[in-house]
């Protein structure tokens, strides 16, 4: 099994424990770590902005991770959500059957 970390940005703590919430229940994630607020950056529409935003990592397996990002960008309030995969390198044994564990249709 191949685990992959979801990175993704929100406008709020509510929205951003709403869909963590739903993509667990739908056992699309593992977990998701809320990490709270940081101030963006960024330019949008010719302009540049500045937002009170909130990080999450999500943890999944490769074989979800499609439809994962598919479906935090469906909940998502923004047009373009910030929403990247990042490949994990190492991982404990017992950590990758938990998360294994975690998204099976069928409980082990």
């Amino acid at each position: 099994m191949t685990i992959l970390s979801v990175y993704a940005i929100f406008a709020s703590e509510d929205e951003a424990e709403r869909i963590g919430r739903t993509v667990i229940e739908e056992k699309l994630a593992a977990c998701v770590n809320i990490l709270g607020p940081c101030r963006s950056i960024y330019r949008w529409k010719g302009a540049i902005e500045t937002a009170e935003e909130v990080a999450a990592i999500l943890k999944t397996d490769g074989s979800k991770v499609r439809g994962l990002i598919e479906r935090v960008a469906a909940l998502h309030s923004y047009d373009t959500p910030c929403i990247t995969a990042w490949p994990v390198e190492a991982v404990l044994p017992r950590y990758a059957d938990w998360v294994g564990e975690s998204l099976s249709r069928i409980p082990r």
